[in-house]
């Protein structure tokens, strides 16, 4: 089938069961923002390959709603789908909800799968149509009859990790999980996020791409830890180890019938980590409580061993991104090298290195024109060859069993301009401010995401994406709670917690900049005026100064630089060879 019949198909079911608009989300059972293929639901719609968005099919009207990473790509690939794109605005808001109100006629039915809906979003479709009499309908799955073919549930191996490697035991989080539902005065509490169930079980899988996760749910309560597995995935001696923990093990698709059934007053729910069905299924006089998952919380404070784990990860990373960089530089203009032959060696490079498992997302590998596409990913269609000239970005990163780490640079290949020059220059002052912020207990990602943007602000400069997330230990490489972009969520940024900080500037049709490291918030000062935090960098790695315009920048931004390169060379050199260190000492000369 092609797009537009699928589009067809879709449209007539709509029709025979009197449905206006029908939304499919980028989104699982588990509300992941990266998903197993059986949920590529938009990709199966529309073509469309990109990680955020939502689909809205109307009786005349099909479109993507996506926010600036994406507009290009969007574009490219909705061509000839009968798919058009609509602009989000504000990134990740359901702006469609709005635009179904204006142009749907009184008494619309709207439907989705609630299996791929968030209880929030449910609520909110409901809170914002039904009072002007549309009606919702959350049990509809239009893709199910006509997806030939369709993925099966994965069924890779799961495993455990040691208290040696994560630096606490699941006795010891399931207690801290215990502790937060007495605050929330809830008997149970219900866990469908992949994130959180990795963490708090210690166990990782690859049932996702890039995500060390395994697809499971769990339902605690103060005396009983259910989780919900294709048990088949773990070693007899995995599932005797969590026996022992006192967690009982149940099929995976026995988490609906447990929700039925549940015994107790009340339930603990994350409405932005649970699907709409689940919370449809719990009995009426079941009292929820709708809270961030406490292990969310938990999860982004690093302890120490993670912490000195992570340091060692940046180390041999570190080490593969100069082993790249520098066959980068000796074999451009010699052998024809594409962003695919890019994709395959900075792995290689990385495959190298002990506890290696494999890339934490996909890498962007940018060259020239394709690098102001914040979020693009090379196929074989796409695939240009590298020359001597112009700039290429590398945004990239590892899944190791010691910790998970994600790296943009951009270098030059050759023949720069007076305008990538300044452009490259603003976004290194704005990575420089950003990640040496001194900033008081209590502040918030969105201060530091205008500490990074000022550089580039000050210029009439700015980009389109946030300047920051927070990013997982072994796990996924984007995590919550905190980020550092303009929307003001209310989450402090605490001791422990890891986050990248990378400012980007993007000039669709010539180049694209982003510079990424990522920090570590640690404690600074403590005086009359309170305490204060900044950031410890943990990403050792070259950063190309032959585009810095040293003029634009200033004594404190330079003087941050040549530090910085004298730690990458003294922490990096006793793992590099005699040749690969004289050629990053060279690299790494003070400017």
């Amino acid at each position: 089938m092609t797009y537009k019949e699928r589009l067809a198909a879709i449209r007539s079911q709509m029709k025979g069961e009197g449905v206006s608009a029908y939304i499919i989300p980028s989104a699982d059972p588990h509300i992941s923002e990266y998903v197993p293929d059986r949920y590529k639901c938009i990709e199966f719609a529309s073509g469309f390959t990109g990680s955020a968005g939502t689909l809205v099919i109307t009786e005349d009207t099909a479109h993507l709603w996506t926010d600036a990473r994406y507009f290009v790509q969007a574009n490219e690939q909705l061509e000839g789908t009968g798919f058009e794109l609509a602009k989000l605005l504000v990134q990740n808001s359901p702006e469609y909800i709005d635009w179904l109100a204006e142009h749907l006629p009184e008494g619309a039915t709207v439907a989705f799968d609630g299996k791929l809906i968030s209880v929030a979003l449910a609520q909110l479709l409901e809170s914002q149509l039904t009072p002007i009499g549309f009606k919702i309908n959350s049990d509809r799955d239009y893709l199910e009859p006509i997806w030939q073919n369709r993925p099966d549930l994965p069924t890779e191996p799961a495993f455990l990790l040691g208290e040696e490697v994560v630096g606490e035991s699941l006795q010891s989080k399931l207690e801290r999980v215990r502790k937060a539902l007495k605050k929330h005065r809830a008997d149970y509490h219900l866990i469908s996020s992949l994130d959180d169930m990795a963490w708090l079980f210690n166990m990782r899988g690859s049932d996702v791409k890039c995500n060390p996760v395994v697809l499971s749910f769990a339902l605690i309560s103060q005396d009983k830890a259910m989780l919900f597995i294709d048990t088949t995935k773990l070693t007899e001696e995995d599932q005797q180890k969590l026996k022992a923990a006192g967690v009982e093990l149940e099929t995976y698709d026995m988490i609906e019938r447990a929700v039925c059934a549940m015994p107790g007053d009340s339930i603990l729910i994350d409405p932005r980590r649970n699907c709409y069905a689940l919370f449809k299924e719990l009995p009426k006089e079941v009292r929820v409580v709708q809270d961030t998952n406490p292990t969310t919380f938990f999860k982004a404070v690093k302890n120490e061993v993670e912490v000195e784990h992570t340091r060692k990860t940046m180390i041999k990373d570190g080490v593969a991104l100069t082993r790249f960089f520098k066959w980068l530089e000796e074999n451009i203009g010699k052998t024809r090298i594409t962003e695919l032959t890019v994709v395959e060696k900075v792995r290689e490079f990385r495959a190298q290195q002990e506890g290696f498992v494999g890339e934490s997302f996909d890498t962007i590998s940018g060259y020239k024109a394709h690098g102001a596409l914040p979020h693009y990913r090379v196929t074989p269609e796409s695939d240009i060859e590298l020359q001597p000239d112009g700039l290429f970005l590398l945004d990239s990163g590892g899944q190791y069993t010691s910790g998970t780490t994600d790296i943009t640079r951009v270098v030059s290949l050759g023949n720069l301009t007076e305008e990538e020059s300044i452009d490259y220059t603003l976004v290194l002052k704005g990575m420089i401010d950003g990640s040496t912020a001194r900033y008081p207990k209590g502040s918030k990602g969105y201060q530091i995401d205008a500490i990074s943007r000022k550089p580039l602000w000050d210029y009439a400069r700015n980009y389109g994406h946030g300047t920051g997330h927070g990013v997982g230990f072994f796990l996924n490489v984007h995590e919550g709670p905190h980020v550092l972009n303009p929307t003001p969520t209310a989450v402090n940024l605490e001791l422990g917690m890891i986050s990248s900080v990378e400012p980007g500037l993007y000039r669709t049709g010539k180049h694209g900049i982003r510079i990424e490291n990522l920090v570590l918030t640690v404690q600074d000062e403590t005086n009359e005026f309170g305490e204060f935090y900044t950031f410890e960098h943990l990403t050792l790695a070259l950063i190309d100064t032959t585009q810095v315009k040293k003029e634009l920048l200033e004594a404190h931004q330079i003087k941050w630089l040549n530090e910085y390169h004298q730690q990458v060379v003294e922490k990096l050199g006793p793992h590099l060879s005699e040749d690969e260190l004289a050629w990053l000492k060279e690299k790494a000369k003070p400017i």
